[in-house]
């Protein structure tokens, strides 16, 4: 492989600095550019210390700025899209998500299409495949099942377009003559230190005097450790550049989990944070038929509400359908395929995923005694 270079978007998020990380270690790059809207300070020192091994650009726009996007896909090699925007609650405008999430994508296409840039790989989602109902139980699912969300919720519904968008994109002809080869990759619920939804959930838990909210019982989930997401991207990457392996990648979707152990959510918070004293609530729960009706209550009073006021209910079906399914995945073709074998076990990530989650309590605790004195 020669010198190449690559474009990281949503650079500053959760999973894509993971990936910044990673790719300072591929000896062939010559360039990273790393794109966000913004990148707060601790981030951009943290960045400012790879510079040592690789040029490392830092880009701060607007996914929807056409001049942007087009000046930042310019003579580069690569680019790896993680940038969206993951709304569950339904609290953000659905066209704002649209907007990010699938218009974001086609201009970024688009762009590649115009600066002659030959892979493009995208961060998709497994809630592009469901689950479509809190009653189907859907285990080791793999690609061929051909799984698709009926869900017309703005993240879900942006996701598929924006994944199938990319997906048709592939044999794209390029200005330069060549063409462009893309793949997605699926990623099963993504956690880790520096997880956003953890961090709202143990902040939640720590007001809440170390009592762990149970509203996820019955869902089975396989989550994967945000390492070993941003290792398939490197995987993925590595693989569309082989002219070898590139043929039976270009235009697939990969599901991607790891070897983190099948359990409920409310189980597995609990499993990640029981060292420092977090429990379970032990009051009943209502049935989860009930808690979907009330949702979809909660939905029609936001709905006729809407013209004169914006009222955010606290959950919605697709939650309560998302929260509570028995929904597991298969990375076995990613095995096949790009070879992916995750990089860090169980085990470890669980031990770094604690330990943060112990620094959450500490801060909690340091906080609590400024105000007590």
């Amino acid at each position: 492989m020669a010198a190449w270079s690559c474009l990281v978007t949503g650079a500053g998020g959760f999973l894509g600095q993971r990936i910044i990380r990673l790719l300072v270690e591929e000896k062939e790059v010559q360039e990273i550019r790393a794109l966000d809207k913004v990148f707060r300070p601790e981030l951009r020192e943290e960045f400012s210390k790879l510079q040592s091994r690789v040029k490392l650009t830092l880009l701060e726009g607007d996914i929807l700025d056409e001049q942007f996007v087009k000046r930042a896909c310019q003579g580069t090699s690569a680019v790896i899209h993680t940038a969206c925007i993951i709304d569950v609650y339904n609290a953000i405008p659905p066209e704002v998500i649209m907007n990010v999430n699938l218009k974001g994508t086609q201009r970024l296409l688009e762009a590649c299409a115009q600066a002659s840039v030959p892979i493009f790989i995208y961060t998709s989602t497994i809630e592009v495949a469901g689950p479509n109902s809190y009653r189907e139980a859907v285990r080791n699912a793999r690609e061929e099942d051909n799984l698709e969300t009926t869900w017309s919720a703005p993240y879900p519904y942006s996701k598929k377009l924006a994944e199938k968008a990319v997906l048709a994109a592939n044999g794209w002809a390029l200005k330069n003559g060549g063409t462009l080869y893309t793949c997605a990759l699926r990623p099963t619920y993504i956690y880790g230190e520096g997880s956003p939804f953890l961090y709202r959930f143990f902040d939640q838990a720590l007001k809440n005097n170390g009592i762990l909210s149970h509203n996820s019982k019955f869902s089975i989930a396989n989550p994967v450790y945000v390492g070993n997401v941003a290792w398939a991207h490197i995987l993925a990457l590595r693989a569309l550049w082989d002219p070898e392996k590139a043929p039976n990648i270009q235009g697939q979707f990969y599901y991607i989990s790891d070897d983190t152990p099948h359990q409920s959510y409310d189980q597995f918070n609990y499993n990640l944070s029981k060292e420092w004293g977090f429990c379970l609530d032990s009051r009943m729960s209502l049935p989860v038929w009930l808690t979907y009706w009330l949702g979809f209550l909660m939905e029609i009073v936001s709905f006729l509400l809407s013209p004169i006021y914006r009222y955010q209910p606290p959950f919605n079906r697709h939650l309560v359908a998302l929260s509570n399914s028995v929904f597991t995945f298969s990375y076995k073709k990613a095995q096949q395929d790009l070879g992916y074998e995750p990089l860090f076990s169980w085990e470890k990530a669980k031990q770094q995923t604690t330990e943060w989650i112990g620094s959450l309590v500490k801060k909690h605790k340091e906080a609590l005694k400024t105000k007590t004195h």
